[in-house]
């Protein structure tokens, strides 16, 4: 059985956040969720999750499929990650091959884990480091080797000679161990430290003690271990994650005019020849057809994108748009709208809680809510679906081929029955019969020469 360890429980007081650091997002999931699906896609069977600091939280926000344990917090806890792994210990099996992971360190990825799975099955090792060479190792622990290439022992840096810190190999303070072994060494982890903490490095020098051989996987892609501890870091992690989504887009024959201004969540899925410019957000669960046109400046939030479909310079929220339909520019596409086969949704023009049939447009300066809209039809220049009482909101129905002209107010609940005409400027409070013309608004008066008797003559 495979079984990783994510340790989790880790305040990250210099994120100066209300939210445990784990839950910080970045491309639209949590820091955990990333190691979490890594893990799953590595072939991992099990995940268990150390929480401590904001567990409740973390409980609550992450979905994914995975077993928590709590780590004690408080006065007198000793901590440190050997402390945490501890907390799993229940979990260990003696056949099984157990990976520790740490829930701020997103942007390993699933490749990287497999490779360092099969290098420590392949040598038959106990357990295994992963590590990677820096050009300035300060700070990091110091891999230290036999002539046979294995690992001996990990040093950290205060306390290592001049000698051990001319090293360029260090601890990423990922691990892979046999289940037995780890074990072992976890009932002889000791605290005997300045800091008072349990330290998963101990293990390495306890199974070398014990005659076991530990081996070490050197990774050639540093950013993969880079940790979270702030903002700046956050960001960092961000612009890499971002750079890597882009680029499995275009390899996937999606071109991004300017990636280094494109945002893409790590969920998204594109299909060819869509092509998207510069300052879209593409947000969640989304799915994007193809030959698309995503405008600059556009953001689509958990919807689904048909074929050929354009859209400039508009916001559209967990909806529907189908085949050939064009949005925009300005348009607000709100939660609960769906846009069928080539509709025009244009400038300014707000859907809210409504179906938009087929070959139907709104060309501009109008408001569409809870309604459905048939097939073929047009909606004039500043119409409002008046549909919220003061209390309670009314559904506006419009068949077939109707037309309804500019400025009109449809007070809902009402309908306007197929083929019938709404004249500019009414307002329709009673259903409008099928090919009828419906005229509600007041006689035209002209007053004669009333400017000059009211004295307005500039």
């Amino acid at each position: 059985m495979f079984l990783s360890i994510i340790l989790a429980a880790g305040e990250g007081t210099r994120m100066k956040s209300k939210l445990p650091k784990v839950m910080h997002s970045i491309c639209g999931k949590p820091l955990l969720s990333h190691v979490i699906n890594v893990s799953k896609a590595s072939g991992i069977d099990k995940n268990i999750v150390v929480v401590g600091h904001g567990g409740n939280i973390v409980r609550e926000k992450i979905k994914e499929n995975v077993q928590f344990v709590e780590q004690p917090v408080g006065e007198g806890v000793p901590y440190g990650t050997g402390f945490a792994v501890m907390q799993a210990k229940d979990y260990i099996e003696d056949n099984s091959c157990v990976v520790i992971l740490y829930g701020d360190t997103p942007l390993i990825t699933s490749d990287t884990l497999t490779k360092l799975i099969e290098f420590h099955k392949k040598g038959d090792y106990e357990g295994t480091v992963l590590s990677a060479d820096f050009n300035d190792p300060a700070g990091y622990g110091r891999i230290i080797r036999d002539n046979a290439g294995n690992v001996t022992a990990i040093v950290e840096h205060k306390d290592a000679s001049d000698e051990e810190k001319g090293i360029k190999e260090i601890n990423s303070g990922i691990y892979c161990f046999n289940g037995k072994s780890l074990k072992l060494a976890l009932e002889n982890l000791d605290n005997n430290n300045a800091q008072n903490e349990y330290y998963i490095t101990d293990a390495i020098k306890i199974l070398n003690e014990l005659g076991f051989t530990i081996g070490g996987y050197k990774i050639r892609d540093n950013e993969e271990i880079a940790g979270i501890n702030s903002r700046i870091q956050l960001a960092e992690a961000e612009k890499i994650m971002r750079k890597r989504i882009n680029n499995k887009h275009m390899i996937n024959g999606i071109t991004i005019i300017n990636p280094d201004n494109t945002y893409i969540d790590s969920e998204v899925a594109i299909e060819r020849d869509t092509i998207i410019y510069p300052g879209a957000i593409i947000e969640g669960n989304t799915r994007i057809g193809e030959d698309c046109i995503i405008g600059h400046n556009s953001r689509i939030v958990n919807c689904k994108i048909g074929d050929r479909v354009d859209i400039q310079m508009s916001t559209i929220i967990e909806s529907k748009i189908d085949d050939d339909s064009h949005i925009g520019p300005y348009a607000y596409i709100r939660p609960n709208s769906e846009i069928g086969k080539n509709v025009k949704i244009g400038d300014f023009v707000e859907v809210k809680n409504s179906k938009v049939d087929d070959n139907s447009k709104a060309s501009h300066l109008s408001y569409i809510g809870d309604a459905y809209v048939g097939k073929g039809v047009n909606i004039g220049c500043g119409t409002v679906f008046v549909n919220y009482d003061g209390k309670n909101k009314h559904k506006t129905i419009v068949q077939d081929n109707a037309f309804i002209g500019c400025n009109v107010n449809l007070i809902a609940p009402v309908e306007v029955e197929e083929g019938a005409y709404v004249a500019a400027g009414s307002t329709i409070t009673d259903k409008v019969p099928k090919k009828s013309l419906s005229i509600a608004r007041a006689r035209q008066v002209n007053k004669g020469d009333w400017v000059e008797k009211k004295g307005l003559i500039k």
